[in-house]
């Protein structure tokens, strides 16, 4: 039997470590403070540690369910992404409109990548078999001034460890076309034309592997833009029905600013007939 008075310094001294450093708290020390608590507080954290072993259970089988439901209905999704797409094709410059459209992509966008962007056609995003190891985002191109390819791909794969790594197409520039190698030039106010850094070109997202866990362009294609990118090629169109809304109010103000008028002049008006009566009376 171990003295309490014992445990309890040396609980303390754990305590005081702990404190200081929490990561050199080791687990005599939490054993130690264990062994300190009264009988019915052990039993209630081991209960607690049982109850919760029974929760993380129920949470990897729900992950479970929840991947396998995830599966069904990517697989019934495809028929109408496929009917989607088609539709989409005959819209002239429908997704370069919905990225231009959204405030993260346009942030990413030069003149030059947005003309480049009205050669393509057509966007997929396809998640793998299991989901869970990552996606590919297809990007397909009528012929055009800047590359050869047809298509653009680019992979983000997870291992079983979850970190993720990335491959993509190589681009075929064109002499002289190569966006990802740009230096822009601007006029100075002198008239001398003077270097300043360009942001990054949109399709050097292609050529970046560097931090595949930090991929906020292909996040926010796959779960943003790719589930209803509708809702961004019509933007403008929203914004303009409402201005056009808030143009009607401000003329039916007008109007009514101006039959008030109307009524102060009349009110005037009578006030001197009344006067000019009272004048031809003395």
């Amino acid at each position: 039997i171990v003295n309490k008075s014992i445990l309890a310094s040396v609980a303390l001294v754990c305590y005081c470590l702990a404190r200081e450093k929490p990561s050199s708290i080791c687990s005599y020390c939490t054993l130690t403070l264990f062994y300190c608590l009264e009988k019915e507080q052990q039993e209630a954290i081991e209960h607690i540690d049982e109850v919760q072993n029974e929760i993380d259970r129920l949470n990897e089988q729900a992950s479970e369910e929840i991947l396998k439901v995830e599966q069904k209905y990517n697989k019934l999704r495809q028929p109408f992404f496929q009917k989607r797409s088609e539709l989409i094709a005959k819209i002239p410059n429908f997704w370069v409109t919905t990225f231009v459209n959204h405030p993260q992509v346009s942030a990413l966008l030069g003149e030059e990548d947005e003309e480049a962007l009205h050669y393509l056609t057509r966007v997929e995003v396809t998640e793998f078999e299991d989901i869970k190891s990552g996606y590919r985002i297809d990007f397909y191109f009528d012929e055009n001034m800047y590359f050869e390819n047809k298509v653009l791909s680019k992979e983000i794969h997870l291992n079983e460890s979850g970190d993720p790594t990335s491959k993509s197409t190589e681009i075929k520039w064109k002499p002289g076309k190569d966006l990802t190698s740009r230096s822009g030039q601007t006029q100075s106010k002198a008239g001398k034309k003077r270097q300043h850094e360009e942001p990054e070109s949109f399709f050097t997202w292609f050529t970046d592997h560097s931090d595949s866990g930090a991929d906020e362009l292909g996040e926010v294609i796959k779960d943003d833009i790719w589930p209803n990118p509708l809702q961004y090629y019509l933007v403008p169109d929203m914004e303009d029905e409402e201005g056009e809304g808030e143009d009607e109010e401000e003329d039916e103000e007008g109007l009514d600013d101006i039959d008030e008028e109307g009524e102060d002049d009349g009110e005037e008006e009578e006030d001197d007939d009344g006067e000019d009566d009272d004048g031809e009376d003395d």
